[in-house]
C-alpha cells in the first residue's frame, strides 16, 4: 500500500484527499520511485478546479513534478538501479502520470538522475521550471547575448527560470511584477531591471530601459490588458511568447502593433518539448551544466508536508509565494 493524492470532484485545495490505495508493480520500460520530496505548479491547482487543458477521470491523480530514489524497474530498463537518486521529467498528463504519492511509477524516458549535490526538495523543483523557460526562450526565441527579454510573472518558478536562463545566455532580463513588495528580491535573484506595474507605467519604463529600438523578447503568463503594452513597447520582429492566462480579463489584440512592428505572437506549452525526444535531450543537457556550475538554481520558497497538501495548495493559490513549493514526503 502506498498513499496518494486523488480528487473527486473539481473545486478548492479541500477537495484533495490522502488515500491508500495497492500499486502494481513497473510494467516494461517503467521505474518505480519512492517519492521523498514534491515540487507544486500552477497547473495542477487548475486541474483540481477543473480549468485545465486536460479533463480526467474521476477520481483522478495530480502532480507534475517529484524526486526520489528508484525502488523498482521494469522489464528492458537497462539505465537505472534500485538505489539511484532521480527526479521527474513533468508528462504530458498528469491525470496518467500522477506525482502525488509515496510511491510512483513513469517510463523511464521522463526519469532523470539530477547532480547529487541538490536536496530532494530542489531536485523536485527543477524540471517544470526551466524546461517551460528553456523552451520558450532557448529552442523558440533564440534568447543570445545582447538580447533584451521582459519576463512577467517574474516572482514565479518560471519567471525566476527564465531570469537565471537570460543570465547565463548574457541576456538582459527586465522583471515585470505587480507591486514593490517582491522588487528587491527579483534583483537580488538576478533580474537587471524590475518594472513594479502599480507604479511605472509599463510603455515608458521598458522604452527607458531599452531605448528606440524596444525589447525583441517577451516572456508573458498573464495576458489579459498588459498585452497591448508589451506589444508597444516591443522591437520590429519581436516576439511575444504567451505560456499562461493569469489575468481573468479580455486579452485585446494589438493590431496596430502586430502589422507596423511584423510581430510574432506566439502560444506555447512545455510539451513542446517534453515530447520531442530529441529536443528534450539538449534541453537537459543545458539544464543540467546550468545546475552543476551554479548559473541554474532553483529558489524554494517553503516546504510542506504530505500530510499538508491542502495548505500547500492554498498556499500555491495565494500568489505570496517567491519561487517553488516544495512538499516533503
Amino acid at each position: 500500500m502506498a498513499r496518494v493524492v486523488r480528487f473527486y470532484q473539481h473545486g478548492g485545495p479541500e477537495v484533495l484527499r490522502i488515500e491508500d490505495i495497492d500499486l502494481p508493480p513497473p510494467g516494461p520500460g517503467e521505474v518505480q520511485i519512492r517519492v521523498k520530496a514534491l515540487g507544486l505548479n500552477r497547473a495542477e491547482a487548475l486541474l483540481r478546479a477543473g480549468n485545465y487543458i486536460e479533463t480526467p477521470a474521476l477520481p483522478s491523480g495530480l502532480g507534475l513534478e517529484a524526486a526520489g530514489v528508484v525502488e523498482t524497474v521494469g522489464e528492458g530498463v537497462n539505465d537505472f538501479v534500485p538505489g539511484d537518486a532521480v527526479s521527474v521529467i513533468p508528462p504530458q498528463s498528469m491525470a496518467r502520470w500522477p506525482a502525488y504519492g509515496e510511491l510512483v511509477t513513469y517510463r523511464a524516458g521522463l526519469i532523470v538522475k539530477h547532480p547529487p549535490s541538490l536536496d530532494w526538495q530542489t531536485a523536485a523543483a527543477v524540471w517544470m521550471q526551466y524546461l517551460t523557460a528553456y523552451g520558450a526562450l532557448i529552442d523558440i526565441a533564440r534568447l543570445s547575448s545582447g538580447d533584451a527579454v521582459v519576463i512577467t510573472a517574474a516572482s514565479s518558478s518560471v519567471g525566476l527560470a527564465a531570469i537565471q536562463i537570460a543570465n547565463k545566455v548574457g541576456a538582459t532580463a527586465i522583471a515585470v511584477t505587480r507591486t514593490s513588495i517582491k522588487k528587491q528580491a527579483l534583483l537580488d535573484a538576478g533580474a537587471t531591471h524590475v518594472v513594479v506595474l502599480a507604479e511605472e507605467d509599463l510603455v515608458e519604463r521598458l522604452s527607458e530601459i531599452a531605448g528606440a529600438q524596444g525589447v525583441r523578447v517577451v516572456l508573458d503568463a498573464i495576458a489579459g490588458p498588459i498585452f497591448e503594452p508589451l506589444a508597444a513597447a516591443m522591437s520590429k520582429g519581436g516576439i511575444l511568447i504567451e505560456y499562461g492566462g493569469l489575468s481573468p480579463e479580455p486579452t485585446p489584440f494589438p493590431l496596430a502593433a502586430v502589422l507596423g512592428k511584423t510581430l510574432t505572437l506566439r502560444g506555447y506549452l512545455v510539451h513542446e518539448i517534453t515530447g520531442a525526444p530529441e529536443k528534450l535531450e539538449i534541453a537537459k543537457a543545458f539544464i543540467l551544466e546550468g545546475l552543476e556550475t551554479g548559473a541554474l538554481r532553483p529558489i524554494i520558497d517553503r516546504t510542506f508536508a504530505f500530510d499538508q497538501i491542502v495548505e500547500a495548495h492554498r498556499y500555491l493559490e495565494s500568489n505570496e509565494q517567491f519561487g517553488k513549493i516544495a512538499v516533503t514526503v
